[in-house]
């Protein structure tokens, strides 16, 4: 299994705390989001992972030079993301869309136990990692699904709703390939470089078998506002002093 981690975005909602740096090198516990996200991975196994780069990737270049340890990490720079929205990030990496593979949003931190359930789920094609709350709120990327079959995802489905998406998709025995004939496909429509690449995933469930993976339970945190800085910092402090009180 490798990581495609799709970092290239400034973050503008943190306002000031991005204003000179993406939102991948924002500081948790002191440690970078992106640091965090490469350190989920090599606990799990995960070898390898390919980080789409965009606003100050000179910054998130010289961030990767100097880690140590971890998953061999390769960037592939989208000059388009300013333009095009993530769909954008995924269709400059599309030759990595092979095997195996994960998607996982650069504004996203999981458990360390999360990410572990994610890479034991076997379920051959395309995973969509979900959750389950009592409601969803207008940023939510919502979820349809039933017994275990994505039927719709986006911002802004209405009725039906009962999950969300988390920002990690796993794809397994084809998926990979399927998606990136579905990106090659969608991004030359008049919409493709305005969409998100959960779009592309929402057509695809009209027409052939999307799966969904419940981790109802489990921590993660997505960063978009400021007060998800507050929530993802106090998540990583009590991450980190598990992890001690374990060792």
């Amino acid at each position: 299994m490798k990581a495609i981690i799709l970092s290239a975005g400034q973050g503008s909602r943190l306002g000031g705390l991005t204003a000179q740096r993406p939102k991948c090198l924002i500081e948790f516990a002191g440690r970078t989001l992106l640091d965090r996200q490469l350190d989920t991975l090599a606990a799990n196994g995960v070898g390898e992972a390919v980080v789409v780069t965009g606003f100050r990737d000179d910054l998130v270049e010289a961030a990767l030079a100097q880690r140590t340890g971890g998953p061999v990490v390769r960037t592939i720079y989208n000059p388009f993301y300013k333009v095009a929205d993530n769909l954008g990030s995924l269709f400059m990496a599309r030759t990595e869309l092979s095997g195996d593979r994960l998607v996982w949003n650069g504004d996203t931190l999981v458990s360390d136990r999360l990410m572990g359930r994610v890479l034991s789920n076997r379920r051959s094609g395309i995973s969509v990692t979900i959750d389950r709350k009592d409601s969803y709120d207008s940023d939510d990327m919502k979820v349809v699904e039933e017994a275990g079959r994505l039927k719709a995802i986006g911002k802004r489905l209405g009725q039906g709703v009962n999950a969300e998406s988390i920002g990690l998709l796993a794809f397994r025995s084809g998926g990979a390939e399927r998606f990136r004939e579905a990106i090659e496909r969608d991004i030359r429509t008049p919409e493709g470089t305005t969409i998100w690449y959960l779009r592309v995933i929402h057509h695809m469930a009209a027409e052939q078998e999307i799966w969904t993976f419940d981790i109802n339970g489990e921590e993660w945190g997505e960063v978009d506002f400021p007060p998800d800085v507050i929530h993802a910092e106090e998540l990583v402090t009590r991450w980190d002093t598990l992890k001690v009180a374990a060792a």
